[in-house]
């Protein structure tokens, strides 16, 4: 039996990783959990799993657990984070924490030879020659959750490594697949927010609108199969049903489908090196139908590109490009900064991080870069609501 500790287990991966578990009573236990400031959904999973520990971002909150659990550990904060991340009767940790509040706590666990069950792209995007290190040292292993490495995953393994030929992540395209560029500039939060065919959070939602999260997943790619940059392409499939590619020297192309539901990668990554049968349907190619590909526009989705100058460029700069875009999407969704002052913002902050020193030597390195990224991305939103462009 796996013992799950979950980071972010509120959020929408952490409560689909609970419907997974809930299926399969046989071979999944709950241990530890931590959250944010959702402590009513959080109340619920401790009535329902008894965890051992819990830990919440405020203390208002931890008070009110305790007062309604008064047998459960309850801790706050990074030490919290930490705590369950590397409870020492877990034996699977799930990172679903968005954003670099996961950083630190995945390491962690790494560190320890721990499986982590990745979803949190921050983690390997700010720091991921630390992190895969942690696994090299320690038997840690890394199984991601993404729904685009973890078909790249899959695909992998019918093939030895120095016979691929390219990565293929897969883009939906987002809302604004077909958007000239000129109108992309009166996008508003609602219309970013309208998927096409996920339904997830506020901050990836608008990270697929401009494809920052396909930037990102090239630089997560390349820390998790070892793969250079160039030899990671992207493909809009609006379909999403061809999760990922892998394109092997002989010019065998192994795709991974599903349905478009983010438990099927979650069921996968938990029950690693088995398959266990799925409880959530199957995909019908009948009903699919028809499969589309087209090439993914870096001109109007800068984003992808300055993801990969500051893969490029390695070090703190992808930190960086993490932390001001983290900045940006939030200054966006507060109508406070247009939709394409997102990458504007990111590029000025990457290109400030870039002129610099900019060595990753240490986790300390990281975590001083994404305050780094936080501040300049701060003021260069500052800019743009006092009238001057984010990119002087």
């Amino acid at each position: 039996m796996k013992r799950l500790a979950i980071l972010g287990s509120t959020g929408s991966i952490g409560t689909a990783t609970l419907d997974v578990a809930a299926r399969f009573p046989d071979r999944f236990a709950v241990v530890a959990l931590a959250a944010g400031r959702n402590v009513e959904r959080l109340a619920e999973q401790v009535r329902t799993w008894q965890p051992l520990l819990v830990a919440v971002a405020e203390e208002v909150d931890a008070a009110r657990l305790r007062k309604e659990f008064p047998r459960l550990e309850v801790l706050t904060g990074p030490e919290g984070r930490e705590a369950v991340a590397t409870h020492p009767a877990a034996t699977t940790i799930v990172s679903a924490f968005v954003g670099a509040v996961g950083l630190v706590p995945t390491w962690r666990a790494l560190t320890l030879g721990r499986e982590v069950a990745l979803a949190n792209k921050e983690t390997l995007v700010a720091a991921g020659e630390l992190v895969m290190a942690a696994a090299a040292a320690s038997g840690g292993r890394v199984l991601p959750i993404d729904s685009e490495h973890n078909a790249l995953h899959q695909a992998l393994r019918v093939g030895p490594p120095d016979a691929v030929r390219r990565l293929i992540l897969t883009a939906s395209g987002g809302p604004f697949r077909t958007w000239a560029e000129e109108d992309l500039k009166k996008a508003t939060v609602d219309q970013a927010l309208a998927h096409p065919t996920w339904r997830m959070g506020a901050k990836i939602t608008i990270d697929s609108a401009t494809m920052m999260n396909k930037g990102l997943e090239i630089i997560e790619a390349h820390h998790l199969f070892g793969v250079p940059e160039e030899q990671i392409a992207v493909v809009v499939h609006p379909e999403s049903r061809v999760h990922s590619l892998v394109e092997y020297v002989d010019g065998t192309l192994i795709a991974q489908l599903s349905v478009n539901d983010m438990r099927f990668p979650i069921l996968y990554a938990l029950s690693w090196p088995e398959r266990l049968p799925s409880p959530l349907g199957f995909l019908d190619l009948v009903e699919v139908g028809a499969l589309h590909f087209a090439p993914a526009d870096e001109r109007r989705f800068p984003c992808l590109r300055l993801a990969r100058e500051a893969l490029r460029a390695g070090g703190t700069v992808p930190a960086v490009l993490n932390a001001a875009n983290e900045v940006a999407v939030a200054a966006f969704l507060a109508e406070r900064l247009p939709f394409t002052g997102i990458p504007e913002v990111v590029e000025a902050a990457i290109a400030r991080e870039t002129s610099r020193e900019h060595k990753l030597a240490v986790m300390e390195d990281a975590l001083a870069a994404d305050e780094r990224g936080r501040a300049w991305a701060g003021e260069l939103v500052a800019k743009y609501v006092s009238g001057v462009a984010g990119s002087q």
